[in-house]
């Protein structure tokens, strides 16, 4: 039984790693692909820029939820339990400025 338990924390760690990573890589991406379409004038800049910082997040969030499974103490619980709520909150407020400019977009064509 020990031997699952520390494969399970392998496969968590490793999993954390991958999401925290691909969310990195995702924030820097659209971070660089919003500095040459503000370059450019795209008036799309700021959606795309939702979007891609939305997305990054996801993953971020995901690797907080799969550091749920690993702690051991309450004030690690409650830690991890206040990062899962700011970066939701972040996400919420990313998603409802997508829309509100989705809109804002509609409503111009």
């Amino acid at each position: 039984m020990h031997y699952l338990h520390d494969f399970l924390n392998i496969i968590v760690d490793g999993s954390i790693l991958l999401f925290e990573f691909a969310g990195v890589l995702i924030i820097v991406w659209t971070g660089i692909k919003g500095i040459i379409q503000y370059i450019k004038k795209d008036p799309q800049t700021g959606l795309n820029l939702a979007k891609g910082m939305a997305m990054g997040l996801e993953f971020k969030l995901g690797s907080e939820i799969l550091r749920t499974v690993i702690v051991r103490e309450i004030s690690e619980i409650v830690l991890v339990a206040g990062i899962i709520v700011l970066r939701a909150a972040l996400t919420f407020l990313i998603h409802w400025e997508i829309s509100r400019e989705e809109k804002h977009n509609n409503t111009e064509k």
